[in-house]
């Protein structure tokens, strides 16, 4: 038996990472100023995580993040895009967009929050390709240094504290920490070359020189359905309030979450104060919850994604209770340019979207939605069988966090793994990240102490039972053979065993937390063995609820 680990600091980055809300803040390391270039692409034994939160297609390309892993071969091999910003997996792609040659991909993190409260996302950056992902070039989120006062990184200078907007100068709350201003999402509009990303806590932005230099763009305060330049406008331009949160706060349009073109060059903006669009990035109209049949389900608009059809483009928006006690979860869709909408899915968190010859994909937390009637009807997909690989066990309550289709395969990310369909959903190859045999062997965007030659692991690690509801414990086999599983205490006392009859490959068993009696174990350490009979390999879990 051969059997291989690979690090801690590794499996805590492919765990699915902490949600973002914490509302404390945290300063991060200092941000490079610099431009970095990366050479090419280069191999990859696999994905580099297991929850795959960014899904984006183009032609016979699926680009996975968050680590920006590419295949056009589905899946069969797999590259690693070698940029400074995200080697040794500093970093995450939050958000990937682009079009023609042009992908711009919006790079955060997840950092520990103040006083251990959790994590929370912040800002760094972007990478940025004009040749279809060959190469890329960082951009920071930070300011420009230059005494330009019109323009700004996604960052701002603390003196940065108006913003005009046609005739009127409106009061300004300068965003310079880069705490919960992630580009949740970008855009690119090939006609005028301009760049937008949409960054929470800082805003909607738009760049004409590439991402050097950002502007901030205003959109409606929650008060205003519509704003233009030439109106007297005098508000507050804050997307949070100052000291405790008022009744009268209306900001909340300004914390932008996504932003699209669309095929006629309308942009649109999704904030927590509903749906925003424009036609020439100036002038905006909004609408955001109402009460009314023909509106939306929750003013918070998380996602936008556009279908082409024959009878012109289909606008889809994922929604979310915002304010009103009225609002749910839902996805709410328009025809007609935003005039009307129809509601569907309501009280379901909805991620991502994807199309395919009039069929549309819903990517959410309960699992994969699919409809074949516009959005009227829909079949919910929980589990995804893997009948090629039974060895590798699929956690039940998965949620679907991005769905894409290219040519015949879909392709759904999840906190569990990548998988791939080619019979409609009915079965699924799963991919997760492949352990390397030594460190030599790694993808070269890891760096070679990160994995470590060694005999078993066991992923996630530290396992939370009730977050994770299983950790897996992964090792090779030379041959078919009998393995059995012993877990034990810090005091060795046997809390579990497994078995199973394994073929040869690369094998795991999973543990589901619970001690011979069916009692969720203790937090603390455990230590396990696994053992064929001929050899024994020995290893550690941290259980951490």
């Amino acid at each position: 038996m051969r059997i291989r680990f690979l690090s801690y600091l590794l499996l805590v980055l492919l765990v699915a990472g902490a949600h973002q809300g914490v509302e404390a803040q945290q300063r991060t390391p200092p941000l490079p100023e610099t431009l970095h270039e990366a050479d090419a692409l280069v191999p990859s034994p696999g994905i580099l995580s297991n929850s795959v939160e960014t899904l984006r297609a183009r032609g016979d390309s699926l680009w996975v993040g968050p680590y920006l892993n590419l295949t056009t071969d589905a899946g069969a091999t797999w590259q690693a895009t070698d940029a400074d910003a995200l080697r040794g997996l500093q970093n995450l792609v939050f958000s990937l967009r682009g079009d023609g040659p042009v992908l711009v991909a919006g790079l955060g993190n997840r950092v520990g929050a103040r006083f251990g409260r959790g994590r929370v996302n912040v800002s760094r950056g972007f990478l940025i390709s004009g040749d279809d992902g060959r190469s890329w070039t960082f951009r920071s989120p930070r300011p420009p240094l230059d005494d330009d006062p019109t323009t700004t990184g996604i960052l701002d200078l603390p003196e940065d504290t108006v913003t005009v907007y046609g005739a009127s100068s409106l009061p300004t709350l300068p965003i310079t920490e880069p705490t919960s201003t992630p580009p949740r999402g970008v855009a690119y509009d090939a006609a005028t070359g301009t760049l937008w990303s949409a960054n929470v806590r800082a805003g909607l932005r738009r760049s004409a020189d590439q991402g050097r230099s950002w502007e901030r763009v205003v959109l409606p305060p929650d008060t205003l359905q519509a704003i233009a330049p030439e109106m007297a406008l005098a508000f507050p331009f804050f997307a949070e309030p100052i000291g405790p949160a008022s009744d009268n706060f209306a900001g909340r349009n300004f914390r932008a979450y996504d932003v699209l073109v669309d095929a006629t060059g309308r942009i649109w903006a999704g904030t927590e104060g509903g749906v925003n669009w424009s036609d020439d990035g100036v002038a905006w109209q909004r609408r955001g919850f109402d009460g009314t049949p023909d509106g939306l389900n929750g003013s918070w608009v998380y996602r936008l994604a556009e279908q082409p059809t024959p009878d012109g483009p289909v606008l889809w928006l994922a929604t979310r209770p915002s304010v009103e006690p009225e609002e749910i979860a839902g996805v709410a869709f328009t025809t007609d340019g935003g005039q009307t909408f129809e509601q569907t899915l309501a009280g379901e968190q909805i991620f991502d979207f994807a199309f395919r010859e009039g069929v549309v994909f819903a990517a959410g937390q309960s699992g994969l939605f699919t409809s074949r009637d516009g959005g009227r009807s829909w079949t919910l997909t929980r589990r995804f069988l893997t009948p090629d690989d039974p060895n590798r066990s699929v956690r039940t309550d998965t949620e679907v966090f991005a769905v894409a289709t290219v040519g015949d395969a879909l392709w759904i990310g999840t906190d569990d793994g990548l998988f791939r369909s080619r019979d409609a959903g009915r079965t699924w190859q799963l991919f997760r990240p492949d352990v390397p045999l030594a460190s030599d062997e790694a993808s070269p965007v890891v760096p070679g102490d990160l994995v470590p030659t060694v005999d078993t692991f066991a992923y996630p690690n530290p396992y939370a039972p009730a977050r994770d509801t299983e950790v897996r414990i992964r090792f090779d086999l030379e041959r078919p053979q009998s393995v059995t599983i012993r877990i034990f205490d810090f005091g060795m006392n046997l809390v579990r065993t497994l078995h199973g009859q394994l073929n040869p490959g690369r094998r795991e068993l999973s543990w589901d937390g619970t001690d011979q009696n069916g009692a969720v174990v203790a937090n603390g350490a455990y230590f396990y063995t696994v053992d064929t009979g001929s050899e024994l390999a020995r290893g550690k879990i941290l259980v951490l609820e």
